[in-house]
Parts: structure tokens; C-alpha cells; sequence
């Protein structure tokens, strides 16, 4: 078969839209994934001919692309792991096909988040290399003051490193908006915790181009503007690593 219809296994599934490139290297070092029989190994790649397996379910090239914004509610957990979550994001919004959460938002947190069966736009969007603003309201126990806002904008301590600088606006005495480009774990929740102050409420309102104007618990589709629109500002994306 000539070199240039050879694709990496990893690329293969996540065309596929049965998972991420990340969930699919996991898979095959977990040994539930084979090419034509026998176990695939990282780095395998694989052509049009080629018979692929994943808990000997036969997986074949995707067919249409799903792209969904959906208002995640509190209590649900961004996860496709049915059997250790019972409140995960798939069982919740109970797509027809196969689909997976573009990225976090932790449990006691609410808003918009994307979840696709195209598996290699994943990467592009996530990583913040990439430089893709987040959006979210944030309420907190206390005060604001003008030292907690700029203290944020600059960077904080969290996690082993230092956070990119952000842009805050205060919105009352106990609100605030953030837009980040950036996505570590509970990240906003770190920051503030960092200067003293407790998380009340947390709500996503705006991924890149498109904004939260949904209902808590349901999704729509991309509109096709929005969807060239985030073709667009990923076109030139760093490549992902996996």
C-alpha cells in the first residue's frame, strides 16, 4: 500500500468520531484496539483496506460531522465514562450517535461547552498555544478590589506554574468577568482561591466565536457561519501532539 494513504492509528478513530486521539492512544496501550487481528501498538499507522477494531467493534470512516453547544448545568460531569459517572454529559444530553465533550468544565460549574464526533479538531481548539479565549462570569464571597483585579490580570501561582495573563472586568461588587486563553484544572477556582477568595457560582458564556444563548440543558447545533468561523481561527492551529 503506498506510503501516502497510510494515516496513524490515532488519526484513524478520531476521524472515525468514535473518540479523541488521546482516548484512542489510551486505548491501545489499554490492548482493546487491533488492525486487521492483531494488537495495535502506538504509532501503528493503517490505510482504506485495512480492518480496524475496538472491543471487537468494527470501525469504519466517518460519515457527517456533529458539532453541538450545549449549556452543561450544574452536577454534570464532562465525561463519556458512563459506567464510573452516572451523572456524565453523554447520558445527559442522549445523542442519537456516538459524540465527546471538547474539554472541562468541573462539576459545580455551568455553561457552555462543545461536543463533537470530529476528533481531530479536538486538540486545536484545546491547547492554549493556540491562544483561544474563554469567557466566564464568576461570583465570589467577597469584595473585589482593585488589587485582586490586577493581581489576577498578571499571573498567578497555581499549580507549579505561573497563569498567562487575562483580562478581568468587574461587573459588581461580587462579580466579575474573566477571559482566559489558557485551561488548567479548576483554574479560576485556583486563582481566586490564591488571594483569599471562595467561588460562589462559575459560568462559561462564551467559547472563541461562539456565545452561550441556550437554556440550561440543552444544545444546538453550530450554525454554519460559526462553524467557518472556528475553521477559521483553527486553520493555522499548532498541530497536536498526539
Amino acid at each position: 500500500m503506498e506510503e501516502k494513504n497510510l494515516i496513524r492509528i490515532n488519526k484513524f478513530l478520531s476521524e472515525s468520531g468514535f473518540c479523541s486521539r488521546r482516548e484512542a492512544d489510551r486505548f491501545i496501550q489499554e490492548g482493546i484496539v487491533k488492525v486487521n487481528g492483531r494488537l495495535a501498538v502506538l504509532g501503528d499507522r493503517v490505510g482504506p483496506t485495512d480492518n480496524i477494531t475496538v472491543k471487537n467493534k468494527v470501525i469504519s470512516r466517518r460519515k457527517k460531522k456533529i458539532y453541538l453547544a450545549f449549556y452543561k448545568p450544574r452536577g454534570v460531569v464532562c465525561t463519556s465514562d458512563s459506567k464510573r459517572e452516572k451523572n456524565n454529559i453523554i447520558d445527559f444530553i442522549n445523542y442519537p450517535e456516538r459524540i465527546f465533550p471538547i474539554g472541562r468544565l468541573d462539576k459545580l460549574s455551568e455553561g457552555l461547552i462543545f461536543l463533537t464526533n470530529d476528533g481531530d479538531i479536538v486538540n486545536k481548539i484545546l491547547r492554549s498555544v493556540n491562544g483561544h479565549e474563554k469567557e466566564y462570569e464568576v461570583t465570589v464571597n467577597k469584595k473585589i478590589t482593585k488589587h485582586f483585579v490586577s493581581s489576577m490580570e498578571n499571573g498567578v501561582p497555581i499549580l507549579n506554574t505561573i497563569t498567562k495573563k487575562c483580562v478581568i472586568k468587574k461587573i459588581s461588587s461580587k462579580k466579575f468577568n474573566i477571559i482566559l486563553t489558557q485551561g488548567l484544572n479548576r483554574q479560576i477556582r485556583r486563582m481566586c482561591e490564591h488571594f483569599g477568595y471562595k467561588v460562589l457560582t462559575l459560568k462559561r458564556i462564551r467559547i472563541m466565536n461562539i456565545n452561550l444563548d441556550l437554556s440550561v440543558g440543552n444544545y444546538r447545533f453550530f450554525t454554519t457561519k460559526e462553524l467557518f468561523e472556528i475553521r477559521k481561527l483553527t486553520h493555522n492551529s499548532t498541530k497536536s501532539l498526539y
